[in-house]
């Protein structure tokens, strides 16, 4: 079983791998830095279906079969699938993986559940209650903004501090069968509220729980930012990356020299209209597919943390003045050559 290292952290006693990766994405995303790295890229929002939530179903469906590839095998192999994404009741898994006959667990943890996923899946594996499990999430310009701010038809002006809600989706499969990456541990964080109310800052409001479930990571396993290659947050943005180191400097924590946030990679700033830079599940979701794993299994990276970073609230607390409560779990990566 998985072995307590603190509150927060822990370490897989047996191995976990991750066995194959996939991710899709949409336009906006792949005009981004790291356009070419992606398994694919759909032109349209509607991705050629009659909705846009229709659309993000096959997004999750994309992404999963890009993974299942990736790693040689076929869906019905598959012994569990965890997936959640930001609308209401899930149902972009729920959708998407109806009448596959695989156990699902749908996962809510808002932007963190790439991170909640993985975690899930890597424990349920080394219980013996799996041999081969899908992490995925995903995250859709048109369906967040359709159910947390006004349609797209609105022409609503958004304020600095927004996000652009990432259009993509990513998927890990996860085995005891060895592979470049291991899934060493990780930390499932808690809670943190600051009072937030504004849903155009949600980089400021989630910084302080990535703070406290890096903090405690680091505590709580003997380490210190400098002994990993790269620490990346889910997507604060410009604003919560900003926040999130001011708070860490205060905290005795360095991140000058190895952290990089999902939701600043994924766009061009400069030349693209993004504001604070990416959020949304799919966010971190794409970074850590095209981007994190690919540099372990060539060596690159050998040693990573990974946090997603997500908010807890939804449209009618929003809408009834409530504050943003935040949570960050975190996965710490492997390189396993």
């Amino acid at each position: 079983m998985a072995k307590r290292l603190g509150k927060y952290a822990f370490s897989f006693e047996q191995p976990i791998y991750i066995a194959g990766w996939g991710n899709i994405v949409g336009q906006k995303e792949a005009d981004g830095p790291l356009g070419s790295l992606f398994d694919r890229a759909e032109p349209d929002l509607y991705c050629g279906k009659e909705t846009m939530e229709q659309a993000e179903v096959f997004l999750q469906q994309t992404a999963l079969e890009n993974a299942l590839a990736r790693a040689g095998l076929k869906r019905q192999e598959l012994e569990l699938i965890a997936a959640g994404d930001l609308l209401n009741q899930c149902i972009s898994g729920a959708y998407g993986f109806r009448n596959t006959g695989i156990p699902y667990w749908g996962l809510y943890g808002a932007c963190s559940t790439m991170a909640l996923s993985t975690l899930t899946c890597g424990l349920s594996i080394e219980s013996g209650l799996c041999r081969l499990a899908a992490a995925l999430t995903s995250s859709h310009f048109g369906t967040a903004e359709r159910q947390y701010r006004y349609p797209l038809e609105y022409g609503g002006q958004r304020p600095p501090s927004a996000q652009h809600t990432v259009t993509g989706s990513g998927a890990l499969i996860l085995s005891k069968e060895k592979s470049p990456v291991r899934l060493w541990g990780g930390a499932f964080g808690s809670i943190v509220d600051q009072g937030v109310t504004d849903n155009n800052n949600m980089g400021g409001a989630m910084a302080p729980a990535a703070l406290k479930t890096l903090q405690f990571y680091l505590k709580e396993t003997h380490s210190s930012p400098a002994d990993y290659d790269a620490i990346f947050t889910g997507d604060l943005g410009s604003v919560g990356k900003a926040v999130l180191m001011d708070l860490a400097a205060k905290s005795g924590i360095d991140l000058e020299k190895n952290y990089q946030d999902c939701g600043l990679m994924i766009y061009d700033t400069t030349k693209q209209d993004m504001h604070a830079g990416g959020s949304g599940c799919g966010c971190s979701a794409s970074v850590l597919t095209a981007y994190v794993l690919p540099k372990m299994k060539e060596g690159t990276l050998k040693n990573v943390l990974f946090l997603s970073t997500g908010a807890l609230m939804s449209p009618i607390s929003v809408m009834q003045g409530e504050s943003i409560p935040s949570i960050a779990h975190l996965i710490h990566l492997k390189g396993d050559q």
